[in-house]
């Protein structure tokens, strides 16, 4: 434990006793064993900051190419987005040929797309009449594009709660000359 150690010298020569100096020594093994005890006790509490992901599913894979059949989607509930290089970003509602919106350029953020997306949001449940129908994103991300405007434009999926999308990475001819010419 802690103790303190003086020197006790007794007299010393002749009648005058002079103040002597007090030899000090402080026993700090307690105080060791609890810093010890501390760091352990804030290591094992302490929680690491743990990664944000995304929660993304992805189909199986289907062994059987024969199996694989095109899936029938109402064009009035389809918004494609396309993203280009240098922050380029163009979407349409239905199909190309005949756009029901678009093709327009579009910024990101809260007033480009997230704006679009909840007003086209609003407009399909209102075609359908059920909220279950809503809208369906297709995410088209060229090679050029970065992969910071892909989580830009899942983050806001998320934000706007459209629950129905899907990222392909394949274009039509018109598709690549559109994002090309603008």
């Amino acid at each position: 434990m802690a103790e303190l150690n003086t020197g006790d010298g007794g007299g010393g020569k002749g009648g005058k006793v002079r103040s002597k100096k007090q030899n000090s020594k402080v026993d700090l093994t307690a105080m060791v064993d609890l810093a010890f005890l501390l760091i352990t006790f804030f290591m094992l509490t302490t929680t690491l900051s743990k990664p944000q992901s995304m929660d993304l599913s992805l189909p199986d894979k289907d062994e059987d190419p024969t199996k694989n059949k095109d899936i029938k989607v109402d064009e009035n509930r389809t918004m494609t987005v396309m993203l280009g290089e240098n922050n380029k970003m163009i979407y349409y509602m239905g199909l190309l040929a005949t756009p029901k919106v678009g093709p327009k350029d579009i910024t990101y953020g809260k007033d480009g797309i997230r704006r679009e997306l909840l007003t086209q949001k609003k407009a399909v449940i209102q075609y359908t009449g059920d909220k279950k129908k809503g809208i369906i994103v297709i995410i088209k991300p060229t090679k050029k594009s970065n992969y910071r405007n892909l989580v830009d434009i899942l983050d806001e999926m998320a934000i706007t709660g459209v629950s129905t999308y899907a990222i392909v990475p394949e274009f039509t001819p018109e598709e690549t000359t559109l994002l090309e010419k603008k």
